[in-house]
């Protein structure tokens, strides 16, 4: 195998351990005709429209291997290196094609899996350079291809694709974690909209320091309402803990995150839930940061903090993500379950859950979709965050995230 082979092999093998979770059924062809008995979690198109006769033909016999869940990804060749492979192939370097490959830009190919009711998620590059030099590539393909602008240059590209699901009802768990918010219990469930087939409201109340849980326990023993209600108590310590808890109890096929500060409206979880029910995505996060603002919502420096925060995660995840501190998160209960599994990789530091959630959104290859929401003023209390500790903290995990997505 010659050099050029060897550092391209290497690389298909990075791209598969990146986006593959553990326990998953792949397909990998490289033009092959594929076998229609057979459904997969992942289908890697391995440069296979570069050699197809009709490429929205091949995408359309690939249907019959793809469940509702399943991740196509297509890799392909950036056109920039074209001359570089024939002068490659001139010198060796590289098996010579036995036809003219089809040279699909980012955009044909996109085209031709939405004529076929598929939609992208995601895109990256990889392979900065495609000679094997031992260490030497491999320190320039893990730290420097990465970087913004240079993985323009990058040889391969792949893009992640989804079918587009059709429009369904789901039941839905609403989980409220609620830490020293007594005077935001009053009228509750009142305010809480019935969602989907069914609606179930989880109150996980963590040692509050003024009367949040009898608050909760109040209201819920008045309540009159079709809305099914639950109340735990906490045992372990910060908001991921308590959300960890609420979407244990959970019953619902959706799982929803509010806050007990109703700083975000209750009536705006239709928004999250259509988002999910129609099939736009498999993950909706809460955007604070479109709407003005009213007066104390959020504080300025908690405001740059979060755009720095989002134009980090725009990077590392491969997906637009304007507010990743939004605390209003949606998600589907199957795929939480696995998250769950795959906790291990990104590890278990994150208090608020935010990121714990992000990490293993992308991890998964969800879809994720931003919904805009107007941040209303809190009016009892105070935030539980510590604006220094838990930005220094995110800062880490940011870092952290970064040599587990970007630079592996």
């Amino acid at each position: 195998m010659n050099l050029f082979s060897r550092a391209y092999r290497k690389n298909l093998n990075h791209i598969f351990n990146q986006l593959v979770p553990r326990n998953s059924k792949v397909l990998k062809l490289n033009g092959e005709k594929p076998d229609s008995k057979k459904r997969y979690d992942y289908v890697f198109l391995i440069n296979s429209l570069s050699y197809t006769n009709d490429a929205q033909e091949y995408i359309s016999q690939i249907k019959a291997n793809c469940h509702t869940k399943t991740r196509v990804v297509v890799i392909y060749f950036n056109f920039f290196w074209k001359p570089i492979l024939d002068f490659a192939t001139f010198l060796n370097l590289r098996k010579k094609d036995a036809r003219e490959p089809n040279w699909l830009t980012t955009n044909d190919i996109k085209n031709f899996f939405r004529l076929e009711d598929f939609e992208v998620i995601k895109s990256s590059e990889s392979l900065l350079a495609p000679i094997d030099l031992g260490l030497v590539s491999d320190l320039i393909n893990r730290f420097i291809a990465p970087l913004p602008l240079i993985n323009n240059f990058c040889l391969n590209k792949y893009l992640i694709f989804r079918s587009i699901p059709k429009a369904s009802d789901y039941s839905v768990s609403i989980i409220i974690p609620a830490r020293n918010e007594e005077g935001h219990m009053r009228g509750i469930m009142k305010k809480i909209p019935k969602l989907g087939t069914a609606t179930e409201v989880i109150f996980v109340e963590g040692h509050s320091k003024d009367n949040t849980f009898e608050a909760i326990k109040k209201e819920l023993s008045k309540y009159r309402g079709n809305l099914k209600h639950s109340l735990f108590k906490q045992q372990g310590k910060g908001k991921a803990d308590a959300v960890r808890l609420g979407f244990k109890k959970a019953k619902g096929d959706i799982l929803m995150i509010l806050d007990a500060d109703l700083t975000v409206d209750p009536k705006d979880l239709n928004k999250f839930y259509n988002v999910l029910a129609k099939g736009y995505g498999d993950f909706a996060n809460g955007s604070r940061l479109v709407y003005p603002m009213e007066k104390q919502a959020m504080r300025t420096l908690n405001y740059f903090g979060n755009k720095l925060f989002s134009l980090a995660f725009t990077y590392l995840l491969g997906q637009r993500i304007k507010d990743t501190l939004c605390g209003t998160k949606v998600l589907f209960r199957s795929d939480y379950l696995i998250i769950v599994q795959n906790r291990h990789i990104f590890g278990d530091f994150d208090p608020f859950g935010d990121f714990d959630l992000l990490f293993g959104a992308t991890k998964l290859n969800l879809k994720i979709v931003e919904v805009p929401i107007r941040y209303k003023e809190r009016i009892y209390g105070s935030t539980n965050i510590n604006r220094l500790t838990h930005g220094l903290l995110l800062l880490k995990m940011t870092v952290f995230a970064a040599m587990k997505i970007k630079f592996t």
